[in-house]
């Protein structure tokens, strides 16, 4: 039976500050990338929450230790897929777009889109945890173009299954904390995860 909640998501987004509030395990969190250097594990009831390395950019890191760190939660993510219940897709709503931008500029697909498109590939239940909701200036303008850039059109409430805007850091993750009730309510009813 699927027993995890993954937490992932590019470097600096919150995901341990929210691993924190789900849990009520302390894990070192910081203001710069790369904090996070392996995965932090902590059972809440009958599931296991597990706080992933950011990936990306991390200052300071050689190029080595970043790819060595995607590719562990690649194969992390590709091995225990079976038991992973959710995957919770940490971004942060306030930088989101300009950062996609910048990549598809380039050429390149940005990657918090290569990463949803990869869970959703291996079939996980995946929620997007719009985080620093607090920063965001438009709310439902930046959470439409947040789901549109991932394959979801507008308007984002349509995906409210999907889609969590939260502020972490102030403890405001109720959409979350709902996906999550209702994942583990799919697992209790003895079905599938309902892929998200």
């Amino acid at each position: 039976m699927a027993s995890e909640i993954v937490l992932i998501g590019r470097s600096n987004v919150g995901k341990s500050t929210l691993f924190r509030l789900l849990t009520g395990k302390r894990v070192r969190v910081g203001r710069r990338p790369g904090v996070t250097v392996g995965p932090a594990r902590a059972l809440a009831g009958a599931v296991t929450y597990v706080d992933m390395p950011g990936y990306g950019y991390m200052k300071g890191a050689e190029r080595g230790v970043q790819e060595g760190t995607k590719d562990f939660i690649v194969r992390y993510l590709e091995e225990k897929a079976d038991e992973i219940l959710l995957a919770v897709q940490v971004i942060d709503a306030a930088s989101f777009i300009e950062i996609a931008d910048r990549w598809e500029g380039r050429g390149e697909i940005p990657l918090e889109v290569e990463l949803f498109e990869f869970l959703t590939d291996l079939d996980l239940a995946v929620a997007v945890a719009a985080n620093k909701m607090d920063k965001v200036e438009d709310r439902d303008a930046t959470l439409d173009a947040i789901g549109e850039r991932l394959g979801m059109l507008p308007p984002w409430r349509q995906w409210r299954d999907r889609i969590a805007p939260i502020s972490a850091k102030g403890g405001e993750i109720g959409p979350l904390k709902e996906i999550i009730k209702s994942s583990l309510q799919d697992r209790s009813a003895g079905g599938p995860p309902k892929r998200r």
